[in-house]
């Protein structure tokens, strides 16, 4: 079935299917962060972060917190605090050998999208570090991000998916726990869902900052 299907090879392929985007949306990409681009970060407690590596591929990793945990330092550059994850260093090691980067903001209620490109620089000052700390807990690093565009998306995408509605919410139990599907998984010997459960349990629980 796969092997059926028919993929462009040309951006001329591309374009005849669409409309040309309007004056408006090519006029609403800016180099910098204004004011509404701020408060849309102020008010933001997660941002999903696009990078790459030149051997492994793209990759979007989520970064979550309290609203305003991004910290906007001037119009061109923003600082995302590195807390406790599951220490791949994906993305840090992907922006360390391509620091291209792409944000994107989201609001729970709000159906706009900031999104806000760039290029990255990993940082360890202390002063920038303790500015991002929580409960007296500094991250141990910084994404430091210098803004080339900057723009707005439409609420069409949250509109379809009803994101911030209850149509598509699930009880969780109709899928497996966390657990149990990592235990599927990994195929590690020796390795219980009750074991990775209490470890789960535990980093939520001792490690969130």
């Amino acid at each position: 079935m796969i092997d059926d299907l028919a993929y462009l090879c040309s951006v001329e392929e591309l374009r005849p299917p669409y409309r040309s985007p309007s004056a408006l949306v090519q006029a609403k990409q800016i180099d910098r962060l204004d004011r509404h681009c701020c408060d849309f970060i102020a008010r933001a407690p997660i941002v999903m972060i696009g990078s790459s590596h030149p051997e492994r591929g793209c990759d979007v990793s989520p970064r979550g917190d309290a609203p305003g945990f991004v910290r906007v330092l001037d119009p061109h550059h923003l600082a995302i605090p590195d807390r406790p994850g599951n220490n791949r260093l994906d993305t840090m090691e992907n922006l360390l050998a391509r620091p291209q980067i792409g944000l994107l903001f989201m609001i729970p209620g709000v159906d706009e999208i900031l999104r806000v490109n760039g290029t990255a620089r990993l940082s360890r000052s202390d002063w920038l570090l303790q500015s991002l700390s929580v409960d007296g807990r500094a991250p141990r690093l910084a994404i430091v991000v210098t803004v080339s565009e900057a723009f707005l998306h439409c609420t069409k995408a949250l509109r379809r998916s009803r994101l911030w509605q209850d149509d598509y919410r699930i009880d969780r139990g109709e899928l497996p726990t966390l657990g149990q599907m990592l235990v599927d998984q990994a195929r590690t010997a020796g390795l219980t869902v009750a074991d990775v459960e209490a470890r789960l349990e535990a980093d939520v629980r001792d490690n969130l900052y």
